[in-house]
């Protein structure tokens, strides 16, 4: 048992073998070149990539997972973001965007829960107890700067990111993918959130689930919705470089402090093939 609780690290990465680089003269949070609409819609960004799978046996608050992670150290610490799946859904369900997010700088937790049936709040404390887990006692703790968190979800997991963002106001960005909650009102979040809706989402459609969600949060608060086009609530479950390239942007520019990206999220992206609508506050204050 203990052999098959320890963690294994796997190099699975496409990115160049060699450090991007840490492009830190003014923000030393900031990692990787300069982007470009290109870098940031690509399927993998400047970071080789490694991975270690992460035991349910081995962990307590949450069901194990897999840590995606740049392979370079040369560059310091990374920011990192926590991702949980939805209702009745695995940690298979949301890996896409371990190693999509983590090449382009970040150390990315992609979760199972305890169980699948479990709620939007026991997934906010699961996700929690996820990056404390990361930060304190992983095998790549030492990587991670802790104080540059964030979380992510689908479904009930995204609206566990909400809940998340409500107990711990330290996170630095909170990314709801077409988010399921009870609880229609976040008006005392503090953390930037970006919510992802699906015009075409019948499980928690728009109207009353990511929409008022976004409605409450408040008005001073660096805040995005973005509803897909042609979209189902499911979307988020495979590739998708609509919510590839805005995860991107919000997590770089609130985790990383890196203004560089800011040019992709103001003026706010119009309407188009993969985006209905989008709004939200410009320019950002964090």
């Amino acid at each position: 048992m203990a052999a098959a609780a320890a963690t294994l690290a796997v190099v699975v990465g496409l990115g160049p073998l060699t450090s991007p680089g840490a492009h830190a003269a003014d923000n030393p949070y900031e990692r990787g070149p300069a982007p470009t609409t290109s870098s940031i819609e690509a399927s993998r960004g400047p970071y080789a990539v490694s991975q270690t799978s992460v035991s349910s046996l081995s962990v307590t608050g949450f069901g194990g997972g897999t840590i995606y992670y740049p392979t370079s150290t040369s560059d310091g610490t990374f920011g990192a973001v926590a991702i949980s799946p939805g209702y009745t859904a695995y940690e298979s369900s949301i890996a896409w965007l371990g190693p999509r997010l983590a090449s382009q700088g970040f150390v990315v937790f992609t979760i199972d829960t305890l169980t699948t049936l479990d709620q939007p709040d026991s997934r906010g404390r699961q996700l929690l107890a996820a990056l404390d887990y990361l930060t304190q006692r992983s095998s790549v703790r030492g990587r991670v700067d802790a104080s540059r968190l964030g979380v992510m979800g689908h479904s009930m997991g995204g609206g566990g990111s909400l809940e998340a963002a409500k107990s711990r106001p330290a996170l630095q960005a909170a990314i709801p993918l077409t988010p399921w909650n009870l609880d229609k009102s976040w008006p005392e979040l503090t953390t930037p959130t970006l919510i992802f809706g699906a015009d075409g989402d019948t499980i928690a459609p728009v109207s009353s689930h990511a929409e008022p969600f976004y409605s409450s949060l408040s008005s001073s608060l660096d805040r995005a919705y973005l509803e897909l086009n042609s979209a189902s609530h499911f979307t988020p479950n495979s590739s998708n470089t609509t919510i590839a390239k805005y995860s991107i942007s919000w997590l770089k520019r609130f985790i990383d402090n890196d203004t560089r990206y800011e040019q992709f999220l103001c003026p706010l992206p119009r309407p188009s093939l993969t985006i209905e609508e989008y709004r939200g506050n410009c320019p950002h204050g964090s």
